[in-house]
Parts: structure tokens; sequence; C-alpha cells
């Protein structure tokens, strides 16, 4: 019998390279990885269990070994006005070690519009004292400390991650050259109004265990060649998506028995389905099968010092529109800190004299570079922009900022994904006037002792008036939807006349915690909307707001009328599902109104803006539908734990859901026979048949009765269809060609023997029988020991495969088969099924609900997916990964969410100005652990033409109902009005088009 493969290209649950024999090549390598970096980094971590409640969706990201070594880190973050308390506020949520906030500074007015922890009765109090109370409340896990002393070499010595923010050029230097010779990772970000700067040194030896977080791929193997080098090549169902340069290692190779377990392999792609490996010549022969596995090889990156890299820059681009930008934006900050250095202040906001100034450093500062960091010609507007509006502190800006630190504070602790090489700049210039040469005036961007002075710095008063008076409405308060309030409240969106209204239909669980920072411990069981609506009325009381607690569909088309929609001046989606997605994308076209659409996967983020008349819309383009299983691979032929948890999944459903569903009605409804038999094909007998088995045949009336079912239905499961399976196509069953059955995606089974004393097998069992008995509200046991017991008192009937029985190989075979009507048995049934009128039934569907460790139900799928796996020699996954693919979760984490949301912010502010240029707008997408960033401007609406009549998709037929007379329209009115549109629209140069 051949032991075929896993799936051709899929992801594997786990990254560990297998040792064995070696594959005799110099591309073969074996890392040694003993050497310990300095301060404890990149260790595997305590031992201390990590709360996967809490932690869950960030685990999906990050990993339990990333996670374990992030707890090991203490990290000091320095300034605390708005981004640094961003950048704190999300690396405590990710659950480091410990967070020591400094600040010598106290609160003033223009911390307030963007420090989201100080209050107006804290000015004058030290920003650091005042926020760390406040920031201490997001993980009960992250002790937080206050520090307002000098940043003295004893005291950074405690530190594994040093952030500083809002610090002197002299400082970043003198605790930058500090830290690198003591080899502690520090990070410098800062932002200057529409700016932003992030710098990242970790050292001389930085090991990053993995560069992009995604899971490693495998593939099947269909031939090896004897050569040097030897070629693999892979089945050809799909890609095997490898690049050169990988590392892969091999299982179940049949003859060339050599690479099986051999040290992972550099590999060279020659094509879509080969590539090259180590010399093979004197290798045993290829027979068939195996599996190649993609492996993670650590990494090692040398960064240089502040100060060097000052001088000799590396970039990263955030926006390849703005290809010249980072270095020009290099040599402005630094006349910043110049420009602050000579005055002791920041240049006045729009102030003429200072922006001269600035550009005359600049020129200084510029000249007396000699390496690459000297640009050949200077863009005297863009530094002039910079210091018009460096004294800014905008919460948008801060917030992508601040979410890129805190991604680079976990990479430093981690060692996962790759961190920024070295420097990164950033500006949204397009949020000023779109028309050239509008300045702003001093009187206009003073401060005026304000909450928005931070803000009025960059815009003005007058974008602050019309903040105030905006009516938007929020659809989700989930983790997008706490940080677009959050930035809300401190923009003064809807803090005057305007009002903004937020919707969400669901309660706060624990598990959102380490996301959804507006909510606490205590909060947990209350509705996210008017927790999070009470949240950030704290942190900016004169945002007006109101939680709702409804669901976006038709049927709240009656609370979401037109006169609500047409008090609208925008919507902002922090929605987690497509569909609802696609719903407010087609109200949002109906009443013109802007959108903000917003989504997040793990590390990977995007933003698109909806403008009236301007861009397409949302619906107008979608990603491909998923790719699923085939039937008969879930019913028969799994090759991968995907497989059987899917069928696990379906398992549930077939077992605790649908058949007491299908029971009640039965029960309640009186058409429920009437509308069975009308079924076509075979589905009446199937659906009568699973009713009388619930009604009758399977009918527990105690729990032991629920653990016999549970007994039984292994053992047809795991024993009698395999067996069947294999009676039908034996384990040296050739095919029509002559090759054999079970090869390819076929792996050969093998039954299961039942054991009282495999704890798999009673994790089955106790977890079957529970659901089962909660089906017919029996009362249910936790004691396994009785559930052995009943286990060991089952009558279980001797099985013999049958022959005539037909099992379809593949859903072609399926489809066009004809499901034969026993017209007898349906009547019978109809007699058998007990009459609805006399039945004492209390049946209950189960809904399955992944976040609960006390119902059974992810312990019954982690248990019927593992045995299933075991049946097909696939390997088994744990309980956490099962909860990922069983429960469809998306991973997610604070970091990219934070990010996201400033650039949503910014779009929403240039909706807020009025811009109408598309070139303004910008679409973006992101994945911070690459990093990688993208933005372009929408595409526009497409527009049709008919003749001279042209469209796109935000115009229509508008009809006014009531005559300026005040008299409705007639009924021939109406048809007048209509008559003229077609004659415009269908006259032709031959005539009039019927």
């Amino acid at each position: 019998m051949s032991s075929s493969p896993l799936s051709k290209k899929r992801r594997l649950s786990g990254t560990e390279t297998k040792t064995g024999s070696h594959c005799s090549s110099s591309n073969s390598v074996r890392t040694d990885l003993s050497h310990t970096p300095a301060n404890g980094m990149a260790k595997n971590g305590n031992d201390a269990d990590i709360d996967e409640g809490l932690y869950s969706r960030q685990l999906y990201v990050l990993g339990h070994a990333a996670m374990k070594r992030m707890q090991n880190s203490n990290v000091l973050i320095s300034g605390m006005r708005g981004l640094g308390v961003e950048i704190a506020k999300t690396v405590i949520l990710g659950g480091v070690r410990s967070v020591t906030v400094h600040d010598q500074g106290v609160a003033e007015w223009r911390d307030l519009s963007s420090q989201f922890y100080i209050r107006e009765e804290d000015l004058g109090k030290n920003r650091a004292e005042v926020s760390q109370s406040r920031l201490a409340e997001l993980n009960n896990y992250v002790p937080v400390a206050a520090y307002t002393g000098a940043l003295t070499e004893d005291f950074l010595t405690k530190f594994q991650v040093v952030v500083l923010t809002i610090s002197t050029m002299e400082e970043q230097q003198k605790v930058g050259e500090f830290c690198h010779s003591k080899g502690i990772k520090i990070i410098v970000a800062d932002t200057r109004g529409l700016f932003g700067q992030l710098f990242c040194d970790f050292g001389e030896e930085m090991i990053v265990h993995d560069t992009n977080g995604e899971q490693p791929l495998s593939a099947m193997i269909s031939m090896i060649t004897k050569d040097n080098p030897g070629v693999v090549t892979c089945l050809d169902e799909a890609r095997h998506g490898f690049e050169s340069g990988d590392f892969v290692t091999f299982s179940e190779v049949q003859g060339m028995t050599e690479l099986n377990g051999c040290q992972p392999v550099e590999i060279k792609v020659l094509g879509p389905y080969t590539f090259s490996i180590c010399d093979t010549a004197g290798f045993t022969d290829y027979v068939r099968g195996g599996i190649v596995s993609q492996v993670k090889m650590p990494k090692k990156f040398t960064f240089k010092s502040i100060s060097s890299s000052m001088a000799e820059p590396e970039f990263i681009m955030t926006d390849f529109g703005k290809f010249e930008r980072p270095a020009q934006l290099h040599v402005g900050f630094q006349a910043i800190h110049a420009f602050q250095k000579k005055h002791n202040r920041l240049p006045a906001p729009w102030n003429q004299a200072d922006g001269e100034e600035m550009l005359t450093l600049a020129k200084e500062l510029n000249s007396a570079q000699s390496g690459s960091a000297k640009v050949e010609q200077l863009d005297e507007a863009l530094v002039k922009k910079m210091c018009y509006v460096a004294a800014g502190d905008l919460a948008p800006v801060n917030a992508f900022i601040g979410g890129l630190a805190a991604q680079e504070v976990m990479k430093a602790c981690t060692g996962k994904f790759m961190p920024i090489m070295q420097w990164l700049y950033f500006d949204a210039l397009e949020c000023l006037a779109e028309e050239e040469g509008v300045v702003l005036t001093e009187e206009e961007c003073a401060p005026r002792n304000s909450r928005y002075d931070g803000q009025i710095a960059v815009f003005g008063t007058k974008l602050q008036d019309l903040l105030a008076k905006q009516r938007y409405f929020l659809v989700g308060a989930g983790a997008i939807g706490c940080e677009l309030l959050k930035n809300f409240a401190m923009i003064g969106l809807a803090s005057g006349e305007g009002e903004v209204i937020v919707t969400d239909m669901d309660t706060i669980e624990k598990s959102n915690l380490n996301r959804q920072f507006l909510f606490r411990q205590s909060d947990v069981t209350k509705m996210k909307s008017d927790t999070a609506a009470a949240a950030v009325k704290q942190m900016n009381p004169s945002i007006k707001i109101t939680g709702h607690q409804n669901r976006v569909g038709p049927d709240t088309e009656r609370i979401y009328d037109d006169d609500f929609f047409e008090s609208l001046d925008g919507v902002a989606n922090a929605l987690d599902n497509v569909d609802a997605r696609l719903y407010m994308d087609r109200r949002c076209v109906y009443y013109r109104k802007p959108l903000l659409e917003s989504g997040t996967l793990g590390t990977k983020g995007n933003v698109q803006v909806v403008i009236p008349f301007l861009t397409e819309s949302y619906s107008s383009s979608q990603d491909p539908p998923e790719k699923s299983i085939p039937i008969c691979t879930l019913k028969n032929f799994p090759n991968a734990i995907e497989h059987t948890l899917q069928w696990a999944r379906d398992e549930f459903e077939g077992l605790f859901k649908q058949p007491p569903e299908n029971a009640l009605q039965y029960l309640s409804d009186p058409k429920f026979m009437e509308r069975t038999l009308k079924l076509p094909g075979g589905q009446s007998a199937e659906l009568l048949e699973a009713v009388y088995k619930s009604l009758v045949t399977d009918c527990p009336h105690s729990f032991a009765d629920c653990v016999a079912w549970a007994r039984n239905h292994w053992q047809c499961q795991y024993s009698n269809n395999i067996r069947q399976l294999l009676h039908n196509f034996p384990p040296d069953q050739l095919t029509s060609s002559g090759a054999p059955f079970w090869s390819g995606p076929k792996r050969c089974p093998h039954p299961l023997e039942f054991s009282t004393s495999n704890d798999l097998h009673i994790d089955y069992i106790m977890a079957a029988a529970n659901l089962f008995a909660q089906t017919y509200g029996i009362e249910s046991c936790t004691d396994r020991a009785d559930v052995v017991k009943f286990s060991q008192e089952v009558k279980v009937p001797n099985f013999t495969p049958r022959s005539g029985v037909k099992i379809h190989v593949s859903d072609q075979e399926l489809q066009n088969s004809n499901s034969s009507v026993d017209d007898s048995r349906l009547e019978e049934l109809k007699v058998l099924l007990p009459p609805p009128e006399s039945s004492q039934f209390k049946l209950c569907a189960i809904d399955f609900e992944k976040d609960d460790d006390t119902n059974f139900h992810m312990d019954f799928i982690v248990a019927a997916s593992n045995l299933r796996a075991e049946n097909y020699d696939i390997p088994p996954t744990d309980r956490h990964n099962s909860k990922l693919i069983a429960g469809k979760i998306i991973p997610a984490i604070a970091t990219t969410t934070a990010a996201v949301v400033g650039l949503v912010c910014l779009e929403l502010i240039k909706i807020v100005q009025g811009h109408k240029k598309l070139e303004t707008f910008k679409n973006g997408f992101m994945n911070l652990s690459l990093p990688f960033f993208a933005f372009s401007e929408p595409i526009a609406a497409p527009r049709h033409k008919y003749y001279e009549i042209e469209w796109t998709l935000w115009d229509r037929f508008e009809v006014s109902g009531l005559q300026p007379s005040g008299e409705e329209m007639t009924l021939r009115q109406f048809l007048d009005f209509f008559k003229v549109w077609l004659l415009l629209l269908f006259v032709s140069p031959q005539g009039l088009l019927y």
C-alpha cells in the first residue's frame, strides 16, 4: 500500500525543522542559533501561560513562541504626547512584560488634540503620570510605570526596547549610540503635523525567525530526478508557490528515502511546478509520492547606529508615487530640529519668516552632508510646508505612525517579521487645500487655548467648524470602530451641531479586549456601541454620540430610512463581513453619501474611500470567491488537516443542528410533510429518515443512551465506513491506466480500533454524548470515569463490508448519479413517524460557538477532526489551530488597526474640506510584517455613454412627486416625464428606437 501525501499546496500548521539524514549539497545549511543576543532577546521566553481567551486573535498573527518572547521584554516609551500614548496603548495591548512611560513635560492645550488619555483638568500635570493609570487599565497582565527623571545610562539598561518620541536630535543620538553599544533595541518615532518619521536600530545582530508571517507552503511530489542538481516536479493541480532561496524538507518520499527528514535544502525555482535541490545522483531511485514542505529559516540582520544611519540612510518607501520624498523629508526633519535648537521653540504655524529661515537651515544642513543623505535639489516648497505645519499635532498621523512603531516594538521583542531598515517617512500633504498656492494665515492657525490647537495649527479654524457640524454614521464598534471613535473624538467630529451615530448589535467578549481598547474587563457582556460611546465621551466631552444596537440590513430600513440617510454627511464602515459591507455600499450609492471603507487581516490592512460622482463604489470590484473543498474529498479522500476540520464542522451541523431543526419543524409545522414530499429526487425520503431517527430510533432517554449513540457513531465513522471504502478500493487497487488508485492526492486510510484507554477516543465520546444529550434536554455529565464505564457497556454490532455499495470518486460522478426514490419506504415512514400532536420532545438545535471552552463544541471538532486525520495518516493539529480553521477566525492585531484607521481619518479630513480631485484621495494597502505600503488614487466611477447621454453608477432619474404648486404629481405627468427622457435616450440618426 502506498502512503499518499498531503494536499498539493497548502499551509502547514507547524514550522519545526526536521532532523535526520542530510542532503549532501553545499546548499543544505544548518543554522546554529545557540548564541543568545544581549539582554536576553529572541529567547524562547518564559514558561508562563498565555491567556488564549484574551490574546486568541493576536496569537494567530504572532504565534505562541513569539508571544512568549514578547512576555520577556521590558519596554520604555519616552514622550507622552499623542504619538507616545498611541504607541504605549498598542504595545500594552500586545502583552509585553512591562511598559514604562517617560516624560518630563506637563500637559498643554495642544496635547488634547491627540493625547486621548489627558483631560482638560490634567493641564499643567506631568503627562507620564497622568497617562500611567489610564494605560494600566488596558491589560492586567502588563505592569505600567511612570518615570519623570532623566534618561540615564543606568536607567536605560533595564529595558530591552527603548522608544523615543518628541526627543531632541541630541537626545536621539546620545541614547541611540548608548543603546546600540549595549544591544538594546531603539526606535525613534516623530510626527510633525502632516509628516511622520520612524527609525529603527535593532543592533549588530538581529535574528529574525520569520520574515513574512505567512504559513509555510507544502506541495505534493510527482517526480524527483537523480542528477546534480536533482529536479523536483510537483503535481500540476496548482503551482507550488515556492521562490528561489526558499528552504524545504521532504517526507513520505518512496524510493529516494534519503530525502525524508533531511536538513532544510535551499531550492532554485525552475518553473511553476519544478525546482532544483541538492545533488541526488547518488540516491536510490524515486518511486512515487512525497511531500515537500517549506521551512522558515532564521536570518541575521545588522543595523547601523542612528548617527551612522543619519549620514547613510536606507529608506522604506511608503508611497511609490513620491519616490524622491523620503530623502527630502530626511533633511526636513533635521532642519526642524535645528530650528527648535536655535530658537527653543517650534516654527510658528504658517509663519512666512520662520519658513524662510528653516529653508536656509535645510540648505545649510544639506550642503554639509557628504554621504548619500545629501539631495541634489532641495524641494523648497516642501521644506516650507514642513515648517508651516511642524507645530501641528494630528491624531490620524499619530495613529498611523504609532501603529507602525508599535509593530516595530513587537518585532524587536519577538524576532517575528521583517524590521524597518532603517528609516521610514510619511506625509499626507493632500489633506491641505487642493488649489495651488493657497497659504493659510498665522491668525487663522494661531493657538487659542483650545483642545484642537494641534489641529488648528495645520488647518486653521474653518475646518474645525466644519468638523463640529458633521453627522456621521459609524457601522460597527469593534476594533476598527473603537479606533475610529477615538480619532473622531480627537479631531472634534460632531463636537458642535453634528452627531455620530454608532450601531453594533454585539456584546463585549473577553477576546475583544486585546484590540478594542475602549473596553475593559468589567465591560464584558455589555453592549459595544453604548460602552464605546461612553468611553469616547470621557476623551472629549464635546462629542455628540448616540449608540444603537441594530444590525444594518433590510430589516432595519424603517429605522435607517430616507430621512436618516439624507441627514448624514457620510458613513464609515467598521464591519467584519462582506455582505454587510455590500449592503452599506448600496445604501451610500442610493443616497449619494461618502463611504469610508477599511479592513484588516493580521498585519495586512486596506483603506478605500468612496466619493459620490467621483469614484467607483465598494461593490464595483470584488475579490474572487474562496476555493471550496470538493465534496468527495471531504467524504472519502481527505489529504490535509483543513479537510478533516471542515468534515468535523459538517458533522457538527449534521448531528446537532440540522436533525433537531428538521424534527422540530415536523412537530410544529402542519405543512412540513406536504413540503417535504415535493422535494426532488431522494431528498424527501432522506429528510423523513432523519426525522424518524431523531424521534424514534436514536431518541435517548438517559445520558447512558447518549454515550451508546456516540460510541456507535464513532464505530461507524472511524471503522465501518473506512472498511467499506477499502472494500470498494483495496490498497493495491489500480486505475484503468494502471496507476495506483491510492496515489497523488488520495491517501490510503486505515480503520481505527476503539479503546477506552485512548484519551482522544474518550474525548470524542464525552463531547458527542454531551452535545447529543443537550439536543434532547438530557442532563449532561462531565465525569470521564462514568463515560468510560458507559462506553464499556455498549454492545457494538458486528460490521461486514457489503458489495454493491456505490462510493463516488469525483464530484462530477456524484452530480451525474441518480438517486432513486423508494416509494414503499416513503409510505412506511409516513406511518411510522409519531403524530406531531402526541409528542413531548424537548428538542434543541445547537448553533456552533467556538469561543466558549465549556460547551463541548470545540472539543467535538478537535476530536472528530484528529480521529479522521489518524484514519488517513494526516498529522493532527492542536485546539488553537483547529479553532482558527474550523471557526474561520480572522487573525487580528491592534497595530494594523491603529495604522489603518489613521489613514481612514486622513481621508475623512479631505472629504469634510470638500476636496473634489480624484488624485487628492488615497486608497491604501499595507502589510506591516514585510513591511510594505502601496497607495493609489481611487478608481474613477466608470462612465457609460449612449449617443450624447453619459452616466455613472451615481446617476439616476429623479422625479419630484410634489409640484411647485404643492399638488402631487399625477400619473399622466409621471408618464410625460419619462417620455421626454426616453426620447433623449433612444433617438438615433435613423429615427426613434422602439
